[in-house]
């Protein structure tokens, strides 16, 4: 019998990659995305293009906010789990408006823990962020104390991890957490840095670079994370926190800024702006728990992953340029 997965945020930047990687392990996806318009709902539909042209895949239309909505995929899919990818994403938004951010990635996540509870489905995937280190030296491990938040988004985040350690302890779920990455690949959010350094490299514009460019991410491409998510899923066992990133030295704006520049052919200008107070100065992870206990290691590297990026971008330039940023 095939097995089915719900995933929530199927038509989000990872979500989709890793409907993908599920749908070609032969596993049926019920996706779930309330298709909000955070971003450009264009880019949303533009991956739900993709999927809807897979066998094994199914879409619904809600809102995991809603419990009553929760509550019916599962009496009608009847998933034998769960991977949560839904959330409101984004360190700087959330300081515009944290209410949206605690009660999508909470409230939702509350929602799906106490519904798997009832239909007594017990493997959870849930997706939380490297924000969560912040005030942290790297490279960031699983074991260190994260209780610094920096912003509204980490600490919803840390928020769903209590969440389901406490659903482990309480009812003996098999719960893996993924910490990603700065992560990055075809058809990402707009309000990523990639994509705009692209947006506006590509176009003439100036770029908009929040502080002299030496901060530094650990970049890790969508395609490793979505595989990292689908093993986490698989194979682990009580209630784990895995690190996803790139796990090598991490690159800087300015470095990256110019690789996009050389795929391009064209020179950046560069407009300098202060650096919010949740920003952090660098990110970078290790992995050894995801090698040693999954079986996983990044396989992309940053400047094959930006090109393919790059690529993705002119080959939907028609519409992609147009998207507000």
């Amino acid at each position: 019998m095939v097995k089915r997965v719900l995933l929530t945020g199927c038509c989000g930047f990872i979500g989709s990659f890793t409907v993908q990687n599920l749908i070609d392990k032969g596993y049926f996806v019920v996706g779930i995305d309330n298709m909000n318009d955070y971003y450009d709902v264009r880019l949303k539909k533009h991956r739900l293009d993709i999927l809807k042209k897979m066998e094994n895949f199914k879409f619904y239309h809600g809102d995991i906010e809603r419990l009553d909505t929760v509550n019916h995929i599962f009496n009608e899919f009847k998933p034998d789990g769960v991977i949560n990818l839904a959330a409101r994403a984004g360190v700087r938004a959330s300081t515009e408006n944290p209410w949206i951010y605690l009660s999508t990635n909470i409230v939702g996540t509350l929602n799906i823990l106490k519904t798997m509870k009832d239909f007594n489905v017990k493997r959870f995937v849930q997706a939380s962020t490297s924000s969560v280190y912040a005030g942290l030296k790297g490279p960031y491990n699983e074991e260190m104390k994260v209780d610094t938040p920096f912003s509204p988004y980490a600490a919803s985040k840390k928020g769903c991890e209590d969440l389901c350690y406490s659903w482990h302890h309480l009812y003996d779920f098999d719960i893996s957490v993924v910490r990603y990455f700065t992560v990055y690949g075809p058809a990402p959010r707009p309000d990523m840095s990639i994509f705009r350094f692209i947006h506006w490299i590509s176009n003439g514009q100036r770029v908009q670079l929040t502080g002299d460019g030496t901060q530094s991410r650990d970049f890790t491409y969508v395609e490793d994370i979505a595989e990292g998510t689908v093993l986490s899923y698989e194979k682990s066992k009580g209630f784990e926190i895995f690190n996803l990133g790139a796990g090598e030295n991490p690159y800087s704006m300015n470095q990256m800024i110019s690789i996009i520049e050389e795929l391009s052919g064209k020179k950046a200008f560069i407009d300098y702006l202060p650096v919010p107070r949740a920003d952090v100065p660098s990110t970078s992870a290790d992995i050894s728990k995801a090698k040693n206990v999954l079986g996983w290691k990044p396989e992309t590297g940053f400047k094959e992953g930006l090109k393919n990026t790059y690529k993705w971008y002119c080959d939907e330039s028609d519409w992609v340029r147009n998207i507000q940023l």
